[in-house]
């Protein structure tokens, strides 16, 4: 005789104070839950990578504002494309990032563009600044 003899053929037991639960809620107590929550946006966080600033030569920069100096004083409603530097918010570092947009106002005091819809790019992250007016000018003089 096992253990379980006199129990094994008893009827189910039905509650007359509470109503049974259905098939959706009892399999939601089994369901995994997180028991450490954040810890994959951690992980994530963690791996996320990051990169130091590539410090352009002077010859870079002198170019950098040359073209700058060029769009401001033809004031040039051309779509620029911009790469540059955006530092991390969270974790030592940044990224390089593309930017597509019309200047609408160059701030020498600051050192800033500021575009059409009211993006901001600091002059000292810029790597590369180009349009097609500008590949033109500049290639044409081997600048």
């Amino acid at each position: 005789m096992s253990k379980y003899d006199e129990i094994i053929n008893l009827p189910h037991h039905v509650s007359l104070n509470h109503k049974q639960m259905n098939l959706y809620n009892r399999a939601a107590q089994f369901a995994p839950f997180a028991a450490l929550k954040g810890y994959n946006e951690a992980i994530k966080e963690t791996s996320r990578e990051t990169y130091k600033k590539i410090e352009i030569s002077e010859e870079e920069k002198e170019l950098i504002d040359m073209k700058l100096n060029y769009l401001k004083t033809t004031n040039s409603k051309e779509e620029i494309f911009v790469i540059y530097y955006f530092k991390d918010l969270k974790k030592a570092g940044g990224i390089y990032k593309t930017y597509l947009g019309i200047i609408h106002s160059i701030d020498e005091i600051n050192k800033i563009i500021i575009f059409e819809d009211n993006t901001k790019i600091k002059i000292d992250d810029i790597k590369n600044i180009t349009s097609k007016t500008l590949d033109y000018i500049f290639n044409q003089y081997n600048i």
